[in-house]
């Protein structure tokens, strides 16, 4: 069997049997059979964008069955999944991509199923992606998110949740491109920590600075972590939005002391590196808070080059252990649904169900009083969130001010992955008075 393909396979098993994670398990994947390179880069893609396509795949297969979808053995249907994905959305001749599949299934299912996934993948390659999509999808028309959550494999309730807080954001005319822009691979964007490494030595190893970020370049190809300065820490893989927000909550003005700041939710510690980076050039000091200790060590690696500029400790924000009104600055990257990243976390977008929002946005209310409580009057908060979602974003920030008549909105700002290139980070800026 062809090792990619192997590899690709395991991880899509692994992630739809195990709950494992993507990016997680596909460089453990490609070690364990031995990929590099141009190789490991072909078992990426097959396996990221069979799992991101396949509410796609599923619609399109379950027209080409005899049966249910739910009746077909987990381990065939994630198969037959990959094939799928060769067939329409990768440069793969059809015979490869039938014939190394059918040896899929004979080798890791049985001989029976061999037959059965060939007959079914005979049909997929019978028309081309638009092709299918124009037969099992609904209509445009007469219902546009049912069409685009074919279309685009993104699920009903996300697709809903998308086309509101872009109508709200007066976007409404940009679904589609939103919703094709979360199924593009994201460029690897490093981030070269201040203090610690200039662009120019980025931009010497092919880097190419994105104009937006003073501290954000693009990697066109190759792994960011054989760069000396990513391995050694004075550089990181951190997308632009976190960059801009990070960099918005650091650069709003603030009236006197600006000497403490506070990072409540750190982990894995991309923010809290750049915070810290800032923090240590204007004689200033980061508390990055973290409630899981797993979390707080990444933290700890992450921002080992700062010194004694940033103070890593673990604990639970909603019961902080740090006293009122401490803080001149306090970042506030709450948990959320991760609906803006869905370029990065092939999984999410399956695994996240509406019942998330309701107890998310109650957890986010909570950790927004204690950031509001933590700072001191003239301080600044930034609230954001790598979510789009109105019940994350904007209600939330409205419901804080109704509870808060100290504190004022300064500014807001919402990027999208189709029109900033990044992910959908939220920033809400709050100053209390």
């Amino acid at each position: 069997m062809d090792p990619a393909r192997e590899a690709a396979y395991a991880v899509i098993r692994a992630v739809h049997a195990e709950d494992a994670y993507t990016n997680l398990a596909l460089p453990a994947a490609l070690t364990r059979h031995g990929i590099s390179g141009r190789d490991a880069a072909f078992a990426t893609e097959l396996a990221a964008g069979t799992i991101r396509r396949r509410g796609t795949y599923d619609a399109i297969l379950a027209a080409c069955l005899d049966r249910p979808l739910a009746k077909v053995d987990p381990p065939v249907l994630d198969a037959l999944r990959l094939g799928a994905h060769q067939l329409l959305s990768m440069r793969v001749p059809a015979h490869a991509a039938v014939g190394t599949t059918v040896d899929l299934v004979r080798n890791h299912v049985h001989r029976g199923a061999a037959g059965f996934a060939n007959a079914v993948l005979r049909k997929v390659g019978a028309r081309d992606l638009d092709a299918w999509v124009a037969r099992v999808a609904p209509d445009a028309a007469s219902d546009p998110i049912g069409h685009a959550e074919v279309a685009h494999a993104h699920p009903r309730w996300v697709v809903e949740q998308l086309a509101a807080s872009l109508a709200h954001h007066g976007r409404e005319g940009e679904l589609e491109q939103l919703l094709a822009a979360d199924n593009d691979p994201a460029k690897v964007t490093l981030v070269a920590r201040p203090g610690l490494v200039e662009m120019s030595e980025l931009e010497e190893a092919g880097a190419v600075p994105t104009g937006r970020s003073p501290y954000a370049a693009t990697l066109p190809g190759g792994d960011p972590g054989s760069l000396p300065a990513v391995r050694r820490g004075r550089a990181g893989v951190q997308d632009e939005g976190s960059q801009l927000v990070a960099l918005a909550v650091a650069d709003a003005p603030v009236t006197g002391a600006d000497a403490r700041w506070l990072d409540m939710c750190a982990g894995p510690g991309g923010k809290a590196a750049l915070l810290g980076a800032l923090a240590r050039q204007r004689d200033a000091h980061l508390v990055a808070n973290e409630l899981q200790e797993h979390r707080a060590a990444l933290v700890r690696k992450t921002v080992a080059r700062l010194g004694d500029a940033v103070t890593v400790t673990v604990g639970d924000a909603t019961t902080p252990a740090w006293e009122p009104a401490s803080f001149d600055r306090v970042l506030l990257d709450a948990p959320c649904t991760g609906l803006g990243a869905l370029r990065r976390r092939a999984e999410a977008r399956w695994r996240r169900t509406p019942e998330d929002l309701a107890t998310l946005q109650q957890l986010q209310a909570r950790l927004l009083d204690v950031a509001i409580a933590s700072v001191r009057p003239g301080g600044v908060v930034g609230y954001v969130t790598c979510s789009p979602v109105l019940a994350e974003t904007v209600e939330v920030v409205d419901a804080a001010l109704a509870r808060h008549d100290d504190v004022r909105l300064e500014q807001s700002q919402q990027l999208w992955p189709h029109s900033d290139g990044t992910d959908a980070m939220y920033l809400a800026l709050l100053r209390r008075s």
